[in-house]
C-alpha cells in the first residue's frame, strides 16, 4: 500500500547540492576553494596528521585523500588553471553536442525532403 510519503518527491537542500543526471542521486559541492584545499594538503605533507587537517577543514580523511589525488603537488594557480581548463572544456563539449543535434535534425529534414521530390 502506498502512502503519501511515498509519493512525495524528495528535496534536498538548494545550496551546495548537485544533482546527477546519471543516477539522480545528489553529491555535495565543495565549500572549500582550491587555496584552501592545497593549503591542508601542505599542512598534511609538512607534518601534521591528516585526522588532525580534516578535523579542521570540516571533512573526513577520505576527503583529504581524495584532494591529495586531484590537487597532490599543485600550487594555487596551477589548480585555478585546471579549473579553468575544465570548465571550458566543459563548455566546448555541451557546444559540440548541441551542434551535432542541430546537424543531424538538419539532415533529417533534408532526407525527408529529397524522399518527397
Amino acid at each position: 500500500m502506498l502512502c503519501l510519503a511515498d509519493l512525495t518527491p524528495r528535496i534536498g537542500p538548494i545550496r551546495n547540492t548537485i544533482w546527477t543526471k546519471e543516477r539522480g542521486t545528489e553529491m555535495s559541492r565543495s565549500r572549500h576553494t582550491e587555496a584552501q584545499i592545497i593549503t591542508a594538503l601542505k599542512q598534511v605533507e609538512a607534518g601534521r596528521t591528516t585526522g588532525d587537517v580534516a578535523r579542521e577543514q570540516g571533512v573526513s580523511k577520505h576527503t583529504i585523500y581524495a584532494w591529495k589525488a586531484k590537487y597532490g603537488g599543485m600550487e594555487v594557480s596551477e589548480a585555478e588553471e585546471v579549473k579553468q581548463l575544465r570548465d571550458e572544456n566543459a563548455r566546448l563539449k555541451k557546444l559540440v553536442a548541441e551542434l551535432s543535434l542541430d546537424k543531424d535534425m538538419l539532415q533529417s529534414v533534408i532526407r525527408k525532403n529529397s524522399l518527397r521530390s
